[in-house]
């Protein structure tokens, strides 16, 4: 392994803020990405995802606060850290007509000599024809040359803003492959998403960004024990609705003789006691739905105050 790491936290931003004139990007964030994670940072398009991921690596500068990077200044450091991320960028601009083949040799010199039989190897993973003209490619299909680009040199952390973008679902569960392998290996993942679910099955943790503000830090299990579900009880006789109805967290509730069905956001437990004093016959419960989860925490939790609980 070319890196290592000696603090257990790889990327630190305090007080972090970028407005452009008078228009916010991202204000206070207070972030700690832990070595060897998985962090997703999620929110709409917007959210200011893009503006926080150019200030860690000082293509923008910040209107006041401070990051570190791998223990680095960004802007002191920049060189040094540059070397030892990888780093995917939101819109990908690949000048010039060169092959494919080319312009990743070119990324391969430029690290200190990545074995170019790493690169064809993740070339056939993500079934990228090297021989192709860069401009010839689909959107899809550049989309792979950056990801190859990024995780070629085994960086110590892996920078991806929507690294799916123009994926097709069978290249999405590749990418999600290389991520798993990638923290197995002990290499920290940042990655930008406005999709709950293309994080769901690799994320240690999740940063929700609201408005240019972060919203909360959670881990995903614990944002599926307070995930949105659909349930689905079956008494023994006819139950009233509006038994039911005024339980925390539940709401469309509808009675059909002894079949009672709902919805569910957040924990179960009222609903369950609730329907103990009655006889159950059978209970179904849908799989939380984490993207529905993640909405309705986005469009209702305004006002609510923001939260950064790093579990």
């Amino acid at each position: 392994m070319l890196w290592s790491m000696t603090d257990d936290i790889a990327v630190r931003a305090e007080d972090l803020t970028k407005f452009y004139g008078t228009r916010r990007g991202i204000e206070g964030l207070d972030l700690e990405v832990r070595t060897g994670e998985v962090m997703g940072f999620l929110g709409p398009n917007g959210a200011g995802k893009t503006t926080t991921i150019r200030l860690l690596l000082d293509f923008l500068r910040p209107t006041r606060g401070h990051a570190t990077v791998l223990g680095m200044d960004p802007r002191r450091d920049k060189a040094t850290l540059h070397a030892q991320i990888g780093y995917l960028p939101g819109e990908l601009a690949f000048p010039g007509r060169e092959k494919a083949a080319d312009l990743l040799k070119f990324f391969a010199d430029s690290r200190g000599g990545v074995a170019w039989q790493t690169v064809t190897g993740l070339a056939e993973r993500l079934e990228l024809d090297l021989s192709r003209p860069i401009h010839t490619l689909s959107k899809g299909n550049k989309q792979k040359v950056g990801l190859v680009q990024a995780f070629m040199h085994s960086p110590a952390l892996l920078i991806l803003d929507e690294p799916t973008s123009g994926l097709d679902p069978l290249m999405q569960q590749e990418f999600l492959a290389l991520v798993r392998e990638a923290r197995a290996a002990g290499q920290t993942v940042f990655m930008s998403s406005h999709v709950l679910a293309e994080v769901q099955q690799t994320a240690d943790r999740v940063a929700i960004v609201r408005d240019g503000h972060l919203a909360a830090v959670e881990r995903v299990e614990s944002l599926g024990r307070r995930a949105v579900r659909t349930v689905e009880i079956h008494f023994d006789g006819p139950v009233d609705a509006a038994e039911f109805a005024a339980l925390p967290g539940v709401s469309d509730v509808t009675a059909s003789g002894p079949v009672l069905r709902c919805t569910v956001d957040g924990r179960l437990d009222p609903l369950i006691k609730a329907a103990a004093r009655h006889d159950v016959v059978d209970l179904l419960s849908a799989e939380p739905d984490l993207e529905e989860t993640f909405l309705s925490f986005y469009y209702h939790s305004e006002g609510a105050g923001d939260v950064a609980a790093g579990a």
